[in-house]
């Protein structure tokens, strides 16, 4: 009996590097054993010049429902149907079709705890004006600042008037505006890579350091943009392959005839990539700026507490006291972050077994350093990395 082969459309904008990745996790998916023909328009969302869904003899569809003519033409549809996108435009709850998009809250929270780590005091956010699609921006933008406000800080914010960078004479003039007025040395959050990226040439312009006046975080982890950003680029990853894939999942069950559990899935971010524009630390007592270049240059060899206030030249209590003041935590807490996050690193970006992972980031044994990356992370090292690469 001849196997049937599915017949899927992907709907995407193929000028987005968040969509590119998405659908780099369908891939990922569609490539594990079913066989499917494939049915795409590689084109921005508004310029798709799609078929009649309704006499297409296609079995489902996965497409970002950015666009309300998108929308409109998977709904008219009736077929099986996943949806993707920021959270806002044109997906309508009731319509069944199950919607997936990423942790704004969980986004802007690693961003925080990044610049926070690094010692920053002054922290600005600098979003979009308003458009009824990109209110991902304001939900950034809430949680940044609320965040920041936790710890005692106040953040500036910038929107704009232009919602496009065709005007990018005029963005670059009142971002420079902005930024000179706020004080130093500032951590800043960017919506997306492409507002990081015009924040840095902003400072540029208007003669500001970057990172060591301004350190500038962004989010998509668009690899090519943050390495075209001057200096190069931090970004928090979304996740959007682990979306892609999940979203490939589902349809497929749907096309099996299986109901959802689930209308609305939101996808964690996987992490913080850190490049030169926050490869800073933004500290000003001259003790714990000492001590954190030591941990920084040493967390992997195995120190203890004791080894950074021998570095240092001060008592125990006393340097613990300056730790506490200007960063809110421990001396063996800021050992353990900077291992942690290099242990996920390896975990999520390498196929390096766990011993050798262990060894390399300063512990005795698996046991101990997995212990903690479920403290750090919510689960044990094997099952993040099968996280991050797709499996369920």
């Amino acid at each position: 009996m001849k196997r049937h082969i599915r017949r899927i459309a992907l709907i995407y904008d193929a000028r987005m590097v968040y969509d590119l990745k998405v659908m780099s996790g369908v891939a990922a998916y569609l490539q594990e054993g079913a066989k499917y023909s494939i049915y795409i328009e590689e084109n921005a969302l508004k310029d798709q010049r799609l078929p009649d869904l309704r006499s297409w003899e296609g079995d489902g569809i996965i497409a970002d429902f950015d666009d309300p003519s998108i929308a409109r033409a998977v709904l008219q549809s009736k077929l099986p149907a996943v949806a993707f996108g920021g959270g806002y435009g044109w997906y309508l709850a009731g319509s069944g079709i199950p919607y997936f998009y990423g942790n704004n809250q969980a986004i802007a929270n690693l961003a925080a705890d990044h610049l926070l780590d690094r010692g920053f005091r002054h922290f600005a956010y600098c979003g979009y004006a308003h458009t009824p699609i990109n209110g991902w921006s304001d939900e950034r933008e809430r949680a940044f600042v609320e965040r920041i406000k936790g710890h005692g800080f106040s953040c500036a914010v910038y929107r704009g008037r232009y919602k496009t960078s065709h005007q990018w004479s005029s963005i670059q003039r009142s971002l420079g505006a902005w930024l000179r007025s706020l004080p130093k040395p500032l951590g800043v959050l960017a919506a997306n890579d492409n507002r990081g990226r015009q924040v840095l040439e902003a400072c540029r312009a208007c003669d500001l350091r970057a990172p060591e006046e301004v350190a500038v975080i962004g989010v998509d982890n668009d690899e090519l943009l943050c390495q075209l950003s001057s200096p190069p680029l931090s970004s928090v990853e979304q996740g959007a392959k682990r979306l892609g894939y999940e979203a490939a999942a589902l349809l497929n069950q749907i096309m099996g005839g299986k109901q959802p559990r689930q209308r609305q899935v939101v996808i964690d971010p996987i992490g913080v990539v850190t490049r030169r524009s926050t490869d800073v630390l933004a500290i000003q007592d001259p003790k714990v700026s000492k001590a954190m270049t030591f941990i920084q240059e040493h967390a992997f060899d195995g120190i203890k507490a004791p080894d950074v206030v021998n570095e240092v030249a001060v008592s125990r209590s006393g340097l613990e006291t300056r730790f506490a003041a200007v960063l809110g935590y421990t001396i063996h807490n800021a050992i353990r972050k900077i291992q942690m996050e290099r242990v996920r690193l390896l975990v999520s970006d390498t196929n390096l077994p766990l011993k050798q992972i262990a060894a390399d980031t300063g512990f005795n044994s698996v046991q101990h350093m997995t212990t903690l990356f479920v403290k750090a992370f919510g689960q044990p090292p094997a099952k993040y990395r099968n996280y991050v690469n797709y499996s369920i």
